[in-house]
């Protein structure tokens, strides 16, 4: 994966202003982008996703062009085929674990009927052992089940780019420490690239081949390949 930023979003509340001024070109499979709360990390996400618009710069995937503030090119997020996975996992708590999964294989304004079959959900479902509760709604659920369920759901659209929000946070110690191994064998396995956002050095240890400070809206000088430091 090719992933070339160079964005610029000014936000303001009342009298104060938070500047995001990203610029980065890498080539990298897996890119952590660490940093506390309120340095711009989910911004710079929601920029790549489609869900937030900067106000100068550019944004592509690949040699796509995705965003182009000059060019006036600003693709929607369903065309950008990048699959996002929020960090409350925003799984809808009225569908079942199956349904859920294939809502974005339905179009138009209808859930998936409950009991309805797609070789893709079926596959995905036992990829990620979710066939024991495919039937369960979200509260019925654990963590690391409702996880499952969430990078089920990215990932059955064949997406070109995983997109992870802090995606161990509302995980306990152990938990947290199995779904890394989980998702950093179903990374290798699949190939899918991914852009994680985390607050916490231990994610940046596993996942980041590419790992970037980013503070107060701007990456910190020599970030790059190889640059994870603890602490």
């Amino acid at each position: 994966m090719l992933l070339d930023l160079d964005i610029l979003k000014l936000l303001r509340s009342g009298r104060q202003a938070f500047e995001l001024d990203v610029r980065l070109s890498t080539d990298s499979q897996r890119i952590v982008i660490i940093g506390p709360s309120g340095s711009g990390k989910s911004l710079t996400l929601k920029a790549i996703a489609g869900l937030l618009r900067p106000d100068a710069g550019h944004i592509r995937l690949d040699r796509q062009v995705l965003f182009d503030a000059a060019r006036g090119i600003d693709l929607p997020p369903q065309q950008r085929a990048l699959a996002y996975v929020f960090q409350d996992y925003a799984l809808f708590p009225h569908l079942t674990v199956r349904q859920n999964i294939a809502f974005p294989l339905v179009g138009g304004w209808l859930n998936p009927r409950r009991h309805h079959h797609h070789e893709r959900v079926d596959y995905w479902c036992d990829a990620f052992q979710l066939g024991h509760v495919a039937d369960q709604y979200p509260d019925e659920l654990s963590g690391g089940q409702k996880q499952r369920t969430a990078l089920a759901r990215a990932l059955v659209t064949q997406p070109r780019a995983l997109l992870l929000d802090e995606p161990f946070a509302a995980l306990d110690r152990d938990l947290r420490a199995r779904m890394r191994t989980e998702l950093k064998e179903l990374q290798h396995r699949l190939q899918v690239p991914m852009v994680m956002i985390t607050h916490d050095p231990e994610d940046a240890e596993v996942f980041g081949d590419h790992v970037l400070d980013l503070r107060d809206g701007r990456l910190e000088p020599g970030a790059g390949p190889g640059s994870f430091r603890k602490g």
